[in-house]
């Protein structure tokens, strides 16, 4: 029988959701809508905004994509995990203080790139940590918690920004003091509740320590690499993951871009993935809930098959109460999938290597999302339609179904 209650350390661990989640809700809100402004200022279009900013979420997810497979396998080693997470986390912290001083769009653009990296290379080695903080059979749940708490976690502090930032003139402050304000209070949210987590972690699952640890990570991934070639049930996942979640987090990442392109009110963008984060929160725990009763790759499917649909309901996007409609539906699905999908994952890697498997997972997952981002970009300016850059979605969201599809097919343990 299995025990109910989260333990300590598996709270800490979901408490780091709840901190780095603010930081991605700021930049999912009230980051391009600022940058959005700069470029006005500077006398950019919307439609190239939306491509640059694009452009600039690639740039982020490109550089971890080809550093995250060799830090995870460093991480992998004993004594590395937690000092490379500490060093990453800080550069996502540090990041997201700095964005308060630029005034010019491509500085501040350069800025963002930073603390993105930083922020989705910590991921690598706090997904790791999944199989050291808990049980197989408690996967699924405490990955579930994790999201579904940072969720409606990081609502605290972005509430106080958007109420700092909508009120800057009855403060007495102007918008720039505003956002700086907004930035600093998210990074020490940030810094303060990874704290718990960096004290009482250690790792159980490593591999000893090697000589020359960086030289020796491209080895290890080169012989990584040939044996997931050889693990259909892995390489097949990875692959799938690859292009599914990588339209779940060009949504996540270009939402507000999207909708300030398409003129929406800037306050009811902010109220509207307010939503998101809040029907996410109990979505979140009930896909969890329900990983108990049914399979974990049904689950993962059906929360697919409605991505699908929300890409292909943003083809036509042109009214403010459709906005809100597809806010809420991302925040049904949004944790369902991102939790289901690092649960299923670390239950089929070996544990002692989680490290080095997440470095891939992550180029398939938040490290892939480069395309898609790039893509909708692309589109927006070949098309000169936000609407039908969008659209690109559906296709990779379909792509994502038919290899998952294939690949539980592949997969011999029972999930």
């Amino acid at each position: 029988m299995t025990k109910e209650k989260l333990t300590k350390l598996e709270k800490y661990w979901i408490l780091y959701d709840v901190a780095n989640s603010a930081f991605i809700l700021l930049v999912a809100t009230i980051v391009p809508i600022y940058f959005n402004s700069l470029a006005e200022s500077a006398g950019i279009s919307e439609v190239d905004y939306l491509a640059y900013w694009g452009y600039a979420a690639s740039v982020a997810t490109l550089i971890v994509a080809l550093i995250g497979p060799v830090l995870g396998t460093m991480a992998d080693m004993n004594g590395f995990k937690k000092p490379i997470f500490t060093i990453c986390m800080m550069i996502g912290v540090l990041g997201c203080a700095a964005l308060s001083f630029p005034s010019s769009w491509v500085i501040f653009l350069a800025v963002f790139v930073l603390a993105k990296v930083g922020f989705s290379a910590s991921l690598i080695f706090y997904d790791s940590m999944l199989s050291d903080v808990t049980e197989p059979e408690r996967m699924d749940k405490v990955s579930s918690y994790g999201y579904a708490w940072g969720y409606i976690g990081s609502c605290v502090p972005f509430v106080i920004s958007l109420g700092i930032v909508l009120g800057h003139q009855t403060l007495g402050i102007s918008m720039t003091v505003a956002m700086g304000i907004a930035f600093f209070l998210n990074a020490a949210w940030w810094l303060l509740l990874t704290l718990p987590l960096l004290r009482h972690y250690k790792p159980v699952h490593s591999m000893p320590y090697r000589e020359h640890a960086v030289r020796k990570a491209f080895g290890t991934l080169y012989h990584t690499f040939r044996e997931i070639k050889s693990q259909k049930h892995i390489f097949l996942f990875l692959l799938a993951f690859f292009f599914f979640i990588d339209g779940v987090y060009t949504i996540i990442d270009m939402a507000t871009a999207f909708g300030s392109a398409l003129g929406f009110d800037s306050t009811m963008l902010l109220l509207a993935l307010l939503l998101t984060q809040i029907v996410a929160f109990p979505f979140a725990l009930i896909f969890g809930k329900a990983a108990k009763k049914y399979r974990n790759d049904v689950l993962i499917k059906i929360c697919i098959v409605a991505y699908t649909a929300i890409a292909l309901f943003a083809i036509q996007l042109d009214k403010p109460w459709e906005f809100w409609l597809l806010a809420g539906c991302v925040g049904m699905f949004q944790g369902g999938i991102q939790a289901l999908s690092r649960s299923y994952f670390a239950k089929i890697i070996p544990p002692e290597k989680s490290g080095e498997y997440f470095g891939l997972f992550d180029i398939c997952g938040k490290g892939a999302s480069f395309m898609g981002t790039a893509l909708v970009g692309l589109f927006t300016q070949m098309t000169g339609s936000t609407n039908l850059g969008i659209s690109i979605l559906a296709a990779i969201f379909v792509v994502g179904l038919l290899l998952f599809h294939y690949a539980a097919k592949q997969n011999p343990v029972k999930q």
